[in-house]
């Protein structure tokens, strides 16, 4: 048996199981979990991992899970990452309706996938040909939400980083990784709402990264009709605080890409009492780590320049955010000729740079990442209107693109992963990550 004999045999595996998965995608997407609480979704993976024989960790950074297949010989190791998590968007159709939670950015089509890779390559007895090993993971909290909850975990000693792929690398589960392969959705509709011409996959891109805040202005309770003059209002802090950031947008470079977009979490307690407890989560994205370190320093700023005018307090915390994606164009260009040999090379484009973040920057600092982007999805990104169109193409297919670059990889005596790591020259190893990440926030 040749490479691509033994990719038709897995493509034809992922085939016949076609129906399992997009079931399988269908309701997760239709169970949405929040980060470090997706409890019945990772069950739902043990499941899964449990009847394809595979021996699996669980309970990984509180809800993940990890299994392997062993080559027939040592070698690399190649991991399929699928993110257990969902979004809040309480007004999509199929949100919890207790949480909020929604699929809104489609994790549900990475863990499809991914199961759909490892159901290929079981059923198609492909590890017996690689000279390394797969591994599939399926890892929480890449959305970075609900930081107050997730800074009390981190307080209490449950976490460290607020990134479930983070959490891996600290743990020492990426310690056998060398390689890592991943999918996202690319989503239909763009500025204003409107349908945005694109291929059925794209391969590439870089990202964003950024550094996360939680904000707490203190001021004094009083009767806020009675007795105004008597209190220090905490909303007021907090509203010069925001404003100041927005006086500070004309100074940030345009080709570093800053994003600044912050929440206000809690306003008060009640309305006819002065606010004395306001909080604020925000995001200080960019391009490069220096342009967040500066642009970070001047949202400080901003936050302690509104306390101070009305003589309030603020406490602001900074948290490790995750770091800007760097792109491996070896593995893109595995991941490049097997979209074309699925969907035809017409409908295979280039992803440029996104001002969106995800904790796959981390790992991408460590090791040769790629992200292949699947469509089939509708709606906007992490908005209500976002529905799977074509679950074949989301979740089958990208399967099929994916399992083929792990085949290209692992093959023989991994040859074509030997290469991609050796034209890899890592930003940090797993020490100097962490000491950049303890450094910053010092």
């Amino acid at each position: 048996m040749d490479k691509q004999q033994l990719k038709q045999r897995v493509w034809d595996a992922i085939d016949r199981r076609a129906d399992e998965i997009i079931a399988f995608g269908r309701d997760v997407f239709q169970h949405p979990e929040l980060g470090y609480k997706e409890h019945r979704t990772a069950a739902k993976v043990a499941d899964k991992f449990r009847a394809l024989g595979l021996d699996f960790q669980e309970g990984l950074a509180i809800t993940g899970l990890k299994a392997g297949l062993k080559g027939k010989s040592a070698g690399p190791s190649v991991c399929v990452l699928g993110e257990l998590d969902s979004v809040l968007c309480p007004g999509h159709p199929d949100a919890d309706p207790l949480t909020g939670a929604a699929h809104s950015c489609v994790h549900n089509g990475q863990l499809a996938m991914m199961l759909g890779v490892g159901m290929g390559l079981v059923d198609a007895g492909a590890a017996a040909h690689f000279g390394g090993d797969a591994v599939l993971i399926a890892v929480p909290a890449e959305e970075y939400v609900e930081i107050e909850y997730r800074a009390r975990l981190r307080r209490e000693g449950k976490i460290s980083f607020l990134g479930g792929k983070q959490e891996y690398i600290l743990k020492g589960l990426m310690d056998d990784i060398d390689i890592t392969l991943m999918i996202h959705a690319m989503f239909e509709e763009g500025r204003g709402g409107q349908p945005q011409p694109q291929p059925k996959m794209g391969v590439g891109g870089t990202s964003n990264g950024f550094v996360g805040k939680f904000v707490k202005f203190t001021g004094r309770e009083a009767h806020s009709g009675a007795a105004p003059h008597e209190g220090i209002n905490a909303l007021n802090a907090a509203m010069l605080g925001l404003f100041g950031i927005h006086a500070q947008r004309e100074t940030l470079r345009d080709d570093d890409t800053v994003r600044i977009h912050p929440i206000i979490t809690k306003g008060g307690d009640l309305v006819n009492i002065v606010p004395a407890d306001v909080r604020v989560e925000l995001y200080v994205r960019g391009k490069r780590m220096e342009a967040i370190i500066n642009a970070a320093a001047k949202v400080d700023r901003a936050l302690q320049a509104g306390a101070m005018a009305v003589g309030a307090e603020v406490d602001i915390e900074t948290l490790p955010g995750y770091l800007p994606k760097v792109s491996s164009p070896g593995l893109d260009a595995l991941n490049r000729a097997n979209a074309e040999a699925i969907v035809g090379k017409d409908e295979v484009g280039d992803r440029g740079h996104t001002t969106a973040s995800g904790d796959l920057g981390d790992v991408s600092h460590l090791m040769p990442v790629a992200t292949l982007s699947v469509g089939g999805v509708k709606g906007q990104g992490h908005s209500e209107n976002v529905r799977i169109a074509d679950e074949n193409l989301s979740y089958v297919a990208s399967a099929k693109v994916v399992a083929a670059t792990v085949v290209d990889l692992l093959w023989d005596d991994a040859g074509q992963a030997r290469k991609v790591i050796a034209d890899y020259r890592p930003v940090y190893n797993k020490k100097s990550y962490l000491k950049m990440w303890e450094d910053l926030l010092r």
